[in-house]
């Protein structure tokens, strides 16, 4: 177990360290000017959207996650923020594509910079964590991607932060209480 962790941290801070700040800039600035945001993910990197989407809701943000049943339409100026591994999932491409020509800015989040999801965006960020996985039995599938995917996102949480002047304490009061 300890070798299959210290392999994924340390392919994860490989990829974050040669990744592109100014994309991640980029990112932080059309959401903090976009009117609604919305994200789209299937499966694992689905999960890691959902992630990213309920940070940015504690921050005050409006965040639609695509495909649940109460999201409203994309309009434009919109943001949205695609993730997928290989960019080649067909709903992630189809989606890209409608709310492109809808007007909406569509950040793609992929491994692939190559893929027919990245030339459907206007904002890339690839993420080629795996890209030479000589070791998939220590990180199997997606592994490598989707941690590295939740943790860029995570670290981008600081960053809205300040630039929205929230604290944590503010962040709490719209967290979800369970009862």
């Amino acid at each position: 177990m300890e070798e299959s962790e210290e392999y994924i941290i340390d392919r994860i801070k490989q990829c974050l360290e040669s990744s592109s700040h100014d994309s991640r800039n980029d990112l932080i600035d059309n959401i903090l000017n976009s009117k609604k945001i919305f994200i789209y993910g299937v499966g694992r990197s689905g999960l890691v959207g959902k992630a990213f989407a309920i940070r940015l809701v504690q921050l005050g943000l409006k965040v639609f996650f695509i495909g649940e049943t109460i999201t409203p339409i994309v309009e434009p100026n919109d943001l949205v923020i695609v993730v997928s591994k290989t960019g080649e999932t067909m709903s992630a491409i189809q989606t890209a594509n409608i709310v492109g020509r809808v007007g909406a800015t569509v950040a793609v989040i992929t491994a692939k910079g190559s893929s027919k999801l990245a030339h459907a965006s206007n904002l890339l960020i690839t993420m080629e964590a795996d890209s030479n996985n000589t070791r998939s039995e220590l990180a199997p599938l997606g592994t490598l991607f989707e941690d590295t995917a939740l943790i860029f996102f995570d670290g981008m949480i600081s960053d809205i932060m300040k630039k929205l002047n929230e604290t944590e304490k503010n962040m709490r009061t719209r967290h979800a209480i369970w009862v």
